[in-house]
């Protein structure tokens, strides 16, 4: 009963902490640490030690998991060359340097000085998810710390495994490449394998609860595997993620899709949480295991402190080098060009916080390793003080830098017309799939269907208050709560079976969490009118031109004609200068433009606006 209370009060404080963290937009794991460190010496909280396995196993492969699935593999296979030279290049970098340190300043062999320089190598992929995105860092510099997080730990580990192996004996160079090789290579055969075999299986399931208990098991299976046969079971797990968050797409049904995709995310902000909980909780066990060295307190201190600014200090010398040496090869260049500023890789070599494999690897380190606990207090140091520091100070630097994450109204630009490319596509599948016998009420429900949502991301942009669908939507979540009453008032007087109450409230349910959302864009200062920069695969929009005198108007020519004002947005041909309302317009006089003179090319006409629209080839430029 004792450990039960003591799991159920870990996880309530796992819920608070981490639910107050995100209201108030602080960084969870900077308070979980902190809290945590402070809890571990009330006298109610008793030793905490975190084992290797508990980490390793329990609580990696699902974190890893969770994050490598919703991490894009387009993305990620973009970025491949930055994320291999910080994954693999830092971590080896890191191990040597902190390990020739750790010898130099501790009465410990080389080989124990270098399994150091491993633990504390890897930055943590929970960590690196959890702060970079909360401080809105531009899109590819997430891409790629989040890339590295996920990759460094299987280099890490392996260093390691060599470095402990060193430590009993049976270290040789050829040992080292061949279990090296056999970690990478193997680790990769295995979630390749995983992907295949599982993304087969979850195609053919249609039992949703099947396929969701097949989802948690996925990640245990590619690590175990891999670990089995000797290969890295987080490169597996990282490449399973990977492979099958591509395929989800095809793979799954909708319903599993959102439903694992709300699973996970649990799980993902159970188990961080958790976590960063207990790499503070261990604080005070592992400082009381201090008694056992022969070095003193502040010897002891310095070292770890020295051991901190070096791990800091080793990033920055090896991503500007990086970044930059390698773009004297020609055809690296050519593909990447060098940032045109030194900001991008300062923030990159400042986003170097440990986590949860730093604190779990130490503990492998065998029991007769001399100065362990003093080496366990090292990589406790190295945890805590780069969380605390770089962690706390990066929503400072990103702005001192001006480095901000994308903007809002343009990713609504990009939504809105990959809505209208989609769009477009089904309602040519309409076309071909009538038969002439439909309705024709029915047949004009779909085609507005069709673009009802890409109009309601068009919505979005613009001036307007209050758009239609936030009209809709807000009136249709009023009726839904409505008739949610009424259906409970139906179940309280115990007139319908239960089955059918459940399956009605389910559907209104889902339709409630479908409505169109309502998104209050604030982009902040924008140097120039928003406006995409492509303009490729599409001539029309490399031809148009703003007319010099466009046709003069206050608001739409059509609607005006005929004495209305009901105009959501306003957009300007730009061949003969009209200037019409959109789709989302009562009227379409834009829309309505097009099919009659057949001028290609609109221009948005709202303030702050310069999007243009290709009618024809239905791309945005």
């Amino acid at each position: 009963m004792e450990t039960a209370i003591g799991l159920v009060a870990f996880l309530a404080a796992v819920a608070a902490i981490g639910g107050l963290a995100r209201r108030y937009g602080v960084p969870a794991p900077l308070l979980l640490v902190v809290l945590g460190i402070a809890a571990s010496y009330l006298p109610a909280i008793g030793p905490v030690r975190i084992t290797p396995d508990l980490i390793l196993i329990g609580l990696l492969p699902p974190l890893l998991y969770a994050a490598a699935v919703k991490t894009s593999l387009i993305d990620f296979r973009a970025n491949l060359r930055p994320i291999a030279l910080l994954s693999v290049g830092l971590v080896l970098f890191n191990t040597v340097g902190i390990g020739l340190l750790a010898w130099a300043l501790l009465p410990i062999p080389p080989a124990a000085a270098f399994a150091l320089g491993a633990v504390v190598a890897p930055p943590d992929a929970v960590a690196a998810t959890a702060i970079a995105r909360r401080v809105g860092m531009p899109r590819r510099i997430v891409t790629i710390l989040e890339g590295e997080s996920l990759v460094n730990d299987a280099t890490a580990l392996v260093c390691l495994r060599a470095a402990v192996a060193a430590l009993a004996g049976g270290l040789s160079v050829g040992g080292v490449v061949g279990s090296f090789a056999l970690s990478v290579v193997g680790g990769l055969a295995v979630g390749v394998a995983v992907a295949a075999v599982i993304g087969y299986i979850r195609g053919r399931v249609r039992d949703l609860l099947t396929d969701i208990t097949i989802s948690f098991l996925t990640p245990f299976v590619a690590y175990l595997i891999a670990e089995e046969i000797g290969a890295s079971g987080v490169l597996a797990v990282v490449v399973t993620g990977l492979l099958l968050g591509h395929r989800a797409p095809v793979l799954l049904t909708a319903h599993s899709r959102v439903l694992e995709q709300a699973n996970w995310s649990t799980v993902q902000f159970v188990l961080e949480n958790s976590v960063f909980l207990l790499i503070g909780l261990q604080a005070k066990t592992i400082v009381d295991d201090l008694a056992e060295s022969d070095l003193g307190l502040g010897r002891i201190l310095l070292v770890a402190l020295a051991v901190l600014g070096a791990v800091i200090l080793l990033r920055i010398v090896w991503v500007f080098p990086a970044t930059y040496a390698s773009r004297l090869v020609p055809r690296v260049a050519r593909n990447d060009p060098a940032p045109t500023t030194w900001r991008a890789p300062a923030l990159i070599s400042w986003a170097g916080m440990r986590g949860v494999v730093t604190l779990a690897a130490v503990f492998v380190l065998p029991p007769e390793t001399p100065q362990r606990e003093v080496l366990i207090l090292i990589a406790l140091v190295v945890t805590a003080g780069t969380l605390l520091l770089q962690g706390s100070t990066l929503p400072w630097l990103v702005r001192r830098l001006g480095l901000a994450g994308p903007d809002p109204a343009e990713d609504t630009l990009a939504e809105a017309a990959l809505f209208q490319r989609a769009a477009g596509k089904g309602l040519a599948e309409l076309d071909r799939s009538l038969t002439g016998d439909e309705p024709p009420d029915v047949v004009e429900r779909l085609r507005r269907r069709g673009l009802d949502r890409a109009d309601a991301v068009w919505e979005r942009l613009g001036a307007s208050s209050e758009t239609p669908s936030a009209v809709y939507a807000r009136l249709r979540a009023r009726m839904i709560d409505a008739e949610r009453a009424e259906v409970l008032v139906a179940r309280d007087s115990g007139e319908v079976p239960d089955d059918v109450l459940r399956t009605v409230l389910r559907a209104l349910d889902i339709e409630e969490t479908v409505l169109d959302r309502v998104v209050e864009l604030d982009s902040g200062d924008r140097s120039a009118a928003l406006t995409p920069a492509r303009t490729d695969g599409c001539d029309h929009l490399r031809e148009a031109q703003i007319p010099s005198r466009p046709v003069e108007a206050d608001g739409c020519i059509g609607c005006l004609e005929v004495g209305r004002r009901d105009w959501v947005h306003l957009r300007l041909c730009l061949s003969c200068g009209y200037v019409g309302c959109c789709d989302s317009s009562p009227l379409r006089h834009s829309d309505v433009h097009f099919s009659q003179r057949q001028h290609p090319v609109m221009r948005s006409a709202e303030p702050g606006e310069a999007w243009r629209w290709c009618y024809v080839d239905a791309l945005l430029g």
